[in-house]
Order: C-alpha cells, then sequence, then structure tokens
C-alpha cells in the first residue's frame, strides 16, 4: 500500500485497460509463472515472507505455494484478525437471504456509533463480550454515528441484535458454519475469542473454499460484493470518515464486511479483508478470481511504521502477485 511499492504495480485506470487486453492473452502457464515470480522475488513480496498464496477461480485452486523459510502451506491454522469481517458479513447476507435492511447496511459498514470496543476474552459469550467495562458497557458514542469508523464494536452489537449473544465461542462458529452449509460439511471455521470482527483462525484453504462460494453465486454475499460502499479516509473525506487502518495516503471504501480497494490513482477494484497480522483474502474486480496470501506475524501491528505493519506488507505483496496473474508479467 506504500505509493513508492504501488507505483511498480501501475494500477491507473489506463494501465488496467491495458492489463485487461494483457489478461486475455495470458495463458495459464504464463499467469503462473509470472505470480510464482513475483511471490519469490518482488521487493515487498521478500518482506511478506515466509507466507503462503494461492490463486484461484470459482471451480478450483489454480496456483499457489509456500514462500521463505518454515513457511505456512493451505492447511495451516492461523487468526484471521480482520478478515473474519468478510465472514461475518457473509453470515448476515445468509441470515437475510440477501435482502439486507438500512440497519444491516449502517452497523456492517461500520457507522453505528458502536466505537468503545477494544477485545474480547475467550471465556466470555459475544453478549458479555459486548457489555463488558472494557468494551464501555456496549454504550454507543454519538461522536462517531453515522460517519466510518474502524472498530469492532459495530459488528459485536449487530450479532447481539442478531441473536448471537448469548454463544460462546464453540457455538458462534457451529452458527457461522450452519449458515455457509453449501461449502460442504466439512468446511470449517473457529474462533479464539467471540469477536465477529476480529476472532476467528482457520487456514487458508478453508477461507479459499468461502471465497469460491463467493464466487460460484453460493453465498448471497455473491451479489452485495462492492455493494453501499463508504469512504473511509478521513483526510479525503474528513466528514464522512474519522479511523481507518488504512494509510491515509490511498482512498478505500468500506462496504459490507469487506473493503473495495479503488483508490483513483492506484487501486484495481478488488475487494479484499486483510487481517493485522498478515492474513489477506481477495476476490478481483472482474469477480473471477480469488486470492489469499496467508501468514501469521505479530511483530509490527502496534507501530506507526505502515512498512512494518503485517497487514500492509501483506496487501503489498498480494497486490503484485494479483497484478501477475491478471497481466501474465511478473512484477518487482
Amino acid at each position: 500500500m506504500r505509493n513508492a511499492a504501488l507505483l511498480t504495480i501501475c494500477l491507473t485506470t489506463a494501465a488496467f485497460a491495458q492489463a485487461g487486453t494483457q489478461a486475455e492473452k495470458a495463458t495459464p502457464s504464463q499467469r503462473t509463472r509470472a505470480a510464482q515470480e513475483t511471490a519469490h522475488k518482488a521487493q515487498a513480496c521478500v518482506a511478506a515472507q515466509p507466507f503462503y498464496w494461492e490463486i484461484g477461480n470459482g471451480q478450483r485452486q489454480l496456483a499457489g505455494g509456500s514462500i521463505g523459510q518454515q513457511a505456512p502451506d493451505g492447511n495451516t491454522a492461523m487468526a484471521l484478525a480482520s478478515a473474519s469481517k468478510w465472514l461475518y458479513g457473509a453470515y448476515v447476507a445468509q441470515q437475510r437471504e440477501g435482502r439486507l435492511s438500512d440497519e444491516d447496511i449502517r452497523f456492517l459498514s461500520f457507522r453505528s456509533g458502536y466505537t468503545r470496543f477494544r477485545i474480547c476474552t475467550r471465556g466470555q459469550t459475544v453478549g458479555e463480550c459486548q457489555s463488558s467495562l472494557l468494551n464501555g458497557r456496549g454504550r454507543p458514542d454519538s461522536a462517531t454515528a453515522h460517519v466510518f469508523d474502524y472498530n469492532g464494536g459495530h459488528m459485536q452489537k449487530h450479532a447481539v441484535m442478531m441473536g448471537l449473544g448469548d454463544m460462546d465461542n464453540a457455538q458462534l462458529a457451529g452458527a457461522i458454519k450452519r449458515s455457509m452449509r453449501s461449502l460442504g460439511p466439512d468446511w470449517h471455521i473457529g474462533y479464539n475469542q467471540p469477536q465477529l470482527a476480529g476472532g476467528a483462525h482457520g487456514t487458508a484453504a478453508n477461507y479459499a473454499r468461502f471465497l469460491r462460494g463467493i464466487l460460484q453465486g453460493d453465498l448471497q454475499m455473491s451479489k452485495l460484493l462492492g455493494s453501499n460502499a463508504v469512504c473511509a479516509n478521513p483526510q479525503t473525506c474528513p466528514n464522512e470518515a474519522i479511523k481507518t487502518p488504512i494509510p491515509q495516503t490511498e482512498t478505500w471504501h468500506y462496504s459490507i464486511g469487506h473493503w473495495v480497494e479503488d483508490d483513483p490513482k492506484v487501486g484495481d477494484g478488488a475487494f479484499s479483508s486483510p487481517g493485522a497480522f498478515g492474513f489477506y483474502p481477495w476476490i478481483d474486480a472482474s469477480k473471477t478470481f480469488y486470492g489469499v496470501l496467508a501468514r501469521e506475524d505479530r511483530s509490527g501491528i502496534r507501530t506507526d511504521d505502515p512498512d512494518q505493519k503485517p497487514a500492509v506488507q501483506s496487501v503489498d505483496c498480494g497486490r503484485l502477485i494479483r497484478a501477475a496473474w491478471l497481466t501474465g508479467q511478473a512484477q518487482h
């Protein structure tokens, strides 16, 4: 997400029009070689190692691999952090049969005002966490109502409203799994804490199945990608946004539990949900391909330097791999 790194991808409107032409000409083997070379050698990807990456379409995985020493693989369980948000957005979409209320949209696009939230503990239920002293007794903050504020309290309160308040970690995981039965009986998700916005853990393989379900249209989230998106950069839309984890050199929008990477200078329009520890799932703007860059790195999450934040590093690398795949040309 750093401008210096992203300039190498040439993600301007004109460049992506050209990229679309290149993508039509690229063969599967050219795409795979370009993505592999980028994952191994691009400066941004070297900085993100070790990691596992995967790209596929609605039917299957098409390319991927483990990069770096002691790298995870597709079946390595790890904390998903904010990649949990896309799962909860999809859960609500399933429960509502794709028809979200205005209230659902306000909560899931983080404009509800429930922004006093900090963290859950392992032994709490969803409701106990939401109403705890640590989380401001679950009270809203009038100063953040109706503007974008990236905070887990929106989803925590909404989950209580959805009837999940009495659920612990295992019960919550069961509810999410049942809502996505179309992914198969062996699809699995777990929770380390009953926090809808950041408590899930799982594998790249299982998250990839979730993304394939969206691409195939098996999940209601398929028709909600990018819908009702709001500006999420306080620098460019100060009347619409208060707090964002995205470097403010870029302007993204936030949809139903997921981002739209549509910065006018460097964005490619992908849908994504990067987590603080580096787990980065995405679907490309054409809704043809999905990708996962999977890692769990807790070393830089408190730094103010964007270059050292695991989520930023993963997006920098993941974007390059995506561009390499779409164009059939390695990125550096």
